[in-house]
């Protein structure tokens, strides 16, 4: 903030020219102005502290301030600012490219680096129709989602997002987007609700059935969370991926685990299918690779789909004038190598479960219905009967979760997430730096706005 730039001055700056993401304008509104973060805090323009519980937006998993990232940053930026890597290379998206292969599993070996999740996701679609007309079945092109999931903005991405009202402002969307159930057992029906594993299979089923309906030579991938995001954090059930991996193989369909918010550490491995035991074809990857510090992505895909291209003829004629970036690459190194010298994810596995345990007890607070997550990476889901599991209706939502919990959390000095892109959850994903000190401070704010919040309703 340069010394003429009273906090006034800012925020009246801000509601003239800056277009906030998903943010609504007018009526007065003006967002909280972020000026610095340190560690797991960030600080407003007037000074106030806030734990982030957010990691920013799933992002700074290593925390905020670290100076070895923007000093990596800084020396590349001296060396090579920038170079496309349209038919060149540059060392730093090699050497990328090779550290994220060795943490992928099987053999995911080919890495197309972009600036984004989004992008991520619209690449694995792109390719896998490529695939599939490169190799005699040129009908493959459709892909298949999960109800209420969240998988980007671009139109094909928005296309295998699973949420009607973020669609409907952009249709006509990409054709070939189809939904099956998500994995939240706690709004399945009995008896799936008290057996996690015939849930899975359940679930995984539908995703053979959607095939068969639309026809198994027109179905081209699968796209899923290991956990899903929008909702509010759903967990795989037990044995879920390993059947759909096994529908998947059967129907020549391919299985991109979806991990723009999961990856580097965020449910404990560096890549989250490995918390889960299943080996996909395509890994999208973003927010954590850089912690958030340059951006950058990744679609990392196995040799077999790399195959059809190896030819010294046929180009994927895609890709992003900023994608793999000299700069963002060489702090995406310097990344891993924090996550490596401090053994952060096992830090997150360690840790996790008494995240989860200092969660936990919240449940004696009348509106707090689920609690559920994996690592570092949890939803609170907020109901209005217990015993029935009675949701919010969508007036009783919005005074609930914009109208009083935001700004209480905030203002209580934690910054997270009430989303309603389903059922009304609270959302924390704090940095993988945090311990019990820092979910002692979580569980304390959330009592105490969350017990204040049963009051009034």
């Amino acid at each position: 903030m340069a010394p003429s730039d009273t906090p006034a001055d800012l925020s009246a700056t801000a509601a003239r020219h800056l277009w906030g993401h998903f943010s609504r304008h007018g009526a007065g509104i003006t967002p909280p102005i972020i000026t610095r973060g340190e560690g797991v805090h960030i600080f407003d323009d007037r000074g106030r502290r806030y734990l982030d519980g957010l990691s920013g937006l799933f992002v700074v998993q290593v925390g905020h301030g670290r100076a070895e990232l923007a000093e990596a940053a800084a020396k590349q930026a001296e060396t090579l600012p920038f170079f496309p890597l349209w038919s060149y290379a540059t060392p730093p998206a090699i050497e990328l490219a090779e550290r994220l292969a060795g943490y992928a599993p099987g053999d995911l070996n080919r890495v197309f680096f972009t600036t984004g999740g989004g992008e991520a996701v619209e690449s694995a679609w792109k390719l896998a129709k490529q695939f599939f007309k490169l190799t005699g079945k040129p009908g493959k092109h459709k892909v298949i989602s999960r109800a209420v999931a969240y998988h980007g903005t671009p139109q094909g991405a928005l296309a295998i997002t699973g949420l009607p009202a973020f669609k409907a402002p952009f249709e006509p969307l990409t054709p070939g987007g189809f939904r099956v159930p998500n994995t939240n057992i706690y709004r399945a029906p009995a008896p799936y609700d008290t057996d996690p594993k015939a849930w899975g299979e359940y679930c995984a089923d539908r995703i053979a059935e959607a095939i068969e309906f639309e026809g198994p030579d027109t179905v081209a991938a699968v796209f899923l969370e290991p956990v899903q995001n929008a909702g509010g954090c759903f967990p795989p059930p037990p044995g879920y991926f390993q059947r759909v991996r096994e529908i998947c193989d059967s129907y020549d369909v391919l299985l991109v685990s979806d991990e723009v918010i999961c990856a580097f550490g965020r449910v404990g491995p560096m890549f989250a299918c490995d918390a889960f035991d299943y080996v996909p074809d395509i890994i999208t990857c973003a927010k954590g690779m850089s912690s958030g510090y340059s951006p950058i992505g990744a679609m990392i895909a196995s040799d077999r789909l790399f195959e059809p291209f190896n030819d010294g003829s046929t180009v994927f004629a895609h890709g992003y004038t900023f994608g793999g970036h000299p700069v963002s690459a060489a702090v995406g190194l310097a990344n891993l190598d924090i996550f490596e010298r401090e053994g952060l994810n096992d830090r997150v596995r360690e840790l996790g479960p008494a995240f989860r345990a200092t969660l936990e007890q919240l449940y004696d607070i009348p509106i707090v219905g689920d609690v559920r997550g994996e690592g570092y990476f949890y939803g609170i889901e907020l109901v209005k009967d217990k015993t029935t599991k009675e949701t919010f209706s969508a007036e009783e939502s919005e005074r609930l979760l914009r109208g009083y919990l935001t700004p209480a959390l905030w203002d209580a000095g934690l910054y997270c997430r009430a989303d309603d892109r389903g059922d009304p959850v609270v959302q924390l994903a704090p940095p993988l730096t945090c311990g019990q000190a820092e979910f002692d401070e979580i569980y304390a704010i959330l009592r105490e706005v969350l017990t204040e919040a049963s009051r009034r309703l």
